[in-house]
């Protein structure tokens, strides 16, 4: 990881991360024991990490258990104190819901909630069952919470690619963005045996990506508040630089192929105005319709320096790989340093890849 050192903030900025701190400091903590698979064990671990906490003096509720659990867990039930949950039926479905006003009268230290991708029933302070977490810590209290990969719900498609089955509840992403610990529950043995185990290993692929970024944006968060900049992630993310010279269908493959096969993201970039000459905008305006059918997201970028506008726009998207064009043509005079030799020179943080294009004489 390449950071830079400390820089002057302005007021706004020095006021913003003031305030993130202090809501920080004034909100609760959320663990989430993530498992890529049913039947992993996320619950039994959680409940196990509320035991252990109470064993160490802390002042732990059980809030939410699922309806049906293993005798271990049952066992664990037994030494925590539990706050009855709330039955509502609603067009013949029946809800169970956290007893909120209850626990804010309790006001406990940690809350152990499972099942979190449920709805609330209608009419409820809060319509879904993780938005009563981000109440809760945002009161102060921490929470200790489990969830399927199934149930997050930009992680549907995939899982659904995978098995062929889709969930009907789910949480947002966003939601573990701000969890401060998230932790992989492995499959065990039993698990694995009963499920195909090439599904199994593209799920956990598919989680570990998935903690990671979590990871990855704990951290950029810590070193934004320090006023530290942070250029790598740790997901691959990669920068396609557009011209009209540019041999774009060759570039946003190759870039395609890696986002896909790290599950990482694909940008494309062009700087400055269009073209004036017809030929070069419709190429240009080519190259970019290939980029938004390889799933780029594609970026215009003002300004006429080539090199300063795509060195900070790749640095401020943590991009960790750049893919640029070159022109094989001989120069008979080589007076000043072309962009892309500057760029080179400039851009020792990323990983450069430089694909050759004819140009037209």
């Amino acid at each position: 990881m390449a950071v830079s050192g400390p820089c002057r903030p302005n007021p706004d900025e020095l006021l913003r991360r003031i305030q993130a701190e202090e809501r920080r400091e004034r909100r609760g903590r959320l663990k989430v024991f993530l498992g890529y698979a049913s039947h992993v064990g996320k619950s039994l671990r959680m409940f196990d990490e509320g035991r252990r906490r109470k064993q160490r003096g802390e002042d732990v509720v059980v809030c939410l258990v699922q309806t049906s659990v293993t005798p271990e867990i049952r066992q664990i039930l037994s030494s925590l104190e539990i706050i009855p949950t709330t039955r509502e039926r609603h067009a013949g479905r029946v809800y169970e819901a956290i007893d909120m006003a209850s626990i804010l009268r309790r006001r406990p230290q940690i809350c152990l909630i499972d099942e979190l991708a449920y709805d609330n029933p209608p009419g409820s302070r809060n319509a879904r069952r993780w938005q009563d977490v981000n109440e809760l810590l945002d009161r102060g209290i921490s929470v200790v919470t489990a969830l399927n990969l199934q149930h997050i719900a930009e992680q549907q498609d995939a899982v659904e690619r995978i098995t062929g089955k889709r969930a009907m509840h789910s949480v947002p992403q966003a939601f573990l963005h701000d969890a401060d610990d998230i932790e992989l529950v492995e499959a065990p043995a039993s698990a694995a045996a009963s499920q195909d185990p090439e599904q199994l290993a593209e799920l956990r692929e598919l989680a570990l990506l998935l903690a990671a970024d979590v990871v990855d944006r704990q951290l950029q968060g810590y070193l934004s508040a320090h006023g530290i900049a942070m250029q790598w992630g740790v997901q691959e993310r990669i920068l396609v630089c557009l011209t009209p010279q540019s041999d774009a269908r060759l570039m946003l493959a190759s870039g395609q192929r890696n986002a896909r096969r790290f599950h990482g993201a694909l940008l494309a970039v062009v700087v400055g105005r269009p073209p004036r000459e017809r030929a070069a905008a419709t190429k240009l305006e080519a190259n970019l319709e290939l980029a938004r059918q390889a799933g780029a997201e594609v970026h215009r970028l003002p300004g006429r320096d080539f090199v300063g506008s795509v060195l900070e726009f790749a640095r401020s998207q943590r991009v960790t790989q750049l893919f640029l064009g070159h022109s094989l043509r001989p120069r008979r005079w080589r007076l000043t340093r072309d962009p892309i030799d500057r760029l080179l020179d400039r851009a020792e943080e990323f990983d450069v890849r430089l694909f050759p294009h004819q140009e037209e004489k």
